[in-house]
């Protein structure tokens, strides 16, 4: 077993990595997720350093943490003044956009893979998400004054897609399994998006009114509640069928856009906590990635398609 000083000094290298790579990112113009990812491939089992990594179920956690509070701070610098004109097209692209997506990739790998075009849906629901974290880093790391409120589209499109995309694979794995009916994926839907607007408006609203009434002693608490807060917004959804991803990203524009003490403080820690996730979740990709193993995969004879 590796020390655990081993452990933090390979972490702490790691995130000095990610910095550098950042700034070097800035000076090329290429993404800096791009960029994580690279920088987990050089460490990985396929690069330079070789750290042996291949645990999706470690990752699967890490990521799915880290996307709670990227997904909040989406929320919580969205500016709803100029989001609202747009929202509907958001909308629009973020649930017929991800229904569309997985249904083309499903009879893409149905009638060209020869996969069975449940599985082929999978993989397109998967996909059919825009990259939240991606999104975010480029419009506001750059800036970006596009035409038509295009930035805000794109910006509330990619956060509302990930609850849209979560709900369409939840459903695809039940009718996979052959535990769905037309009546029981209705209301798998139904209380996927209402637990989770509910549960993000009411416990935003709760949160509002403790900032606003209550003081808090020591400096930073105030910090310390709402990460708690996020995390709640996630899991207690979660636990009774809602969509914690759609709950926590709702709080978030609530939070965001209300008056509240020290709302630079919050958008300042978050704005640092949300440059580690994504860190963190881009490095994990490339960690998990295999390069050696892509010419035995596209050497692999495809199989015929269905007749």
């Amino acid at each position: 077993m590796v020390p655990i000083s081993i452990t933090l000094l390979i972490a702490a290298i790691v995130i000095f990595s990610c910095i550098l790579g950042n700034k070097l990112s800035s000076r090329l113009g290429i993404p800096a997720l791009f960029v994580f990812i690279l920088l987990g491939m050089i460490f990985g089992s396929d690069g330079i350093f070789k750290i042996p990594f291949a645990n999706f179920q470690i990752a699967e956690t890490v990521c799915s943490t880290a996307l709670i509070f990227i997904m909040f701070y989406g929320g919580f610098g969205t500016n709803w003044r100029e989001a609202r004109p747009v929202a509907a097209k958001s909308i629009v692209l973020s649930t017929l956009g991800v229904l569309f997506t997985a249904l083309l990739t499903g009879i893409f790998c149905w009638y060209v893979l020869g996969m069975e075009l449940l599985e082929g849906m999978l993989i397109g629901a998967v996909l059919g998400s825009t990259d939240a974290a991606s999104v975010f880093s480029i419009l506001r790391s750059k800036k970006l004054n596009l035409k038509y409120g295009t930035a805000s589209i794109l910006e509330l499109e990619s956060g509302s897609n990930d609850p849209c995309a979560y709900m369409l694979t939840v459903i695809i794995l039940t009718m996979m399994a052959g535990n769905a009916s037309a009546g029981s994926i209705l209301l798998m839907t139904l209380a996927q998006i209402a637990f989770g607007l509910l549960c993000g408006a009411g416990i935003a609203a709760a949160a509002i009114w403790v900032l606003r009434n209550l003081t808090f002693k020591a400096e930073g608490l105030d910090t310390i509640f709402v990460f708690s807060v996020a995390i709640f917004a996630y899991a207690l959804p979660s636990v009774i069928g809602g969509n914690g991803y759609l709950s926590v990203y709702i709080m978030g524009i609530i939070l965001g856009n209300s008056n509240l003490n020290n709302q630079k403080n919050l958008s300042t820690f978050f704005d640092t906590f949300n440059g580690l996730m994504q860190m963190l979740i881009f490095f994990l990709l490339g960690l998990l990635s295999f390069p050696s193993r892509l010419p035995s995969s596209c050497c692999r004879p495809s199989p015929s398609p269905p007749s």
